[in-house]
C-alpha cells in the first residue's frame, strides 16, 4: 500500500521539458503523473510528440497558444485559463505564450513520464525560442 502523498508546488523548477518549458513536478502514482509547466511571455516551444504516453493539461494562468497534428489534422486553440487540452499517444504539439504573458499549466501525464527519450522532436507550425 502507497503513503499518502503532500507536495508544494516548487518555487524553481526542477528540469526544462524535452520541448523547453519549465517543469516543476507534483506528484506521481501507478498510472499517471502530475507537473506544472510554464512558458515566459513570448516564449515558443519546441515542437514534440510522445511516444508512448497521452497527456490532459488544466490552463492555471495567462495565455498563449497550442497546436496539434495527429493523422492528417492540424489545430490551434487559444489556451487561457481554466480551459483543458488533451494531447493523444503520438499527436504533435507545439505551444507559445503571448507576446505579454507567461503561461501556467498543469499536466497530467498517463502513465507516469518515462523519461527524455520519450519526446521526438517534430515539425512544427512556430519558430522555437527556449
Amino acid at each position: 500500500m502507497r503513503a499518502f502523498t503532500t507536495r508544494m508546488l516548487p518555487a524553481e523548477p526542477d528540469v526544462r521539458a524535452p520541448d523547453g518549458s519549465e517543469v516543476r513536478r507534483l506528484l506521481a502514482l501507478e498510472r499517471g503523473s502530475m507537473a506544472h509547466f510554464r512558458l515566459g511571455a513570448g516564449e515558443v516551444a519546441r515542437a514534440v510528440r510522445h511516444r508512448t504516453v497521452e497527456e490532459i493539461w488544466f490552463v492555471v494562468f495567462g495565455a498563449g497558444q497550442i497546436w496539434r497534428l495527429q493523422d492528417g489534422r492540424a489545430e490551434i486553440v487559444e489556451l487561457t485559463p481554466d480551459q483543458c487540452v488533451s494531447i493523444p499517444v503520438g499527436a504533435a504539439f507545439q505551444f507559445r505564450a503571448s507576446p505579454t504573458e507567461a503561461l501556467g499549466i498543469v499536466g497530467v501525464t498517463m502513465p507516469p513520464w518515462p523519461g527524455e527519450d520519450e519526446a521526438l522532436p517534430a515539425d512544427g507550425p512556430w519558430t522555437p525560442t527556449v
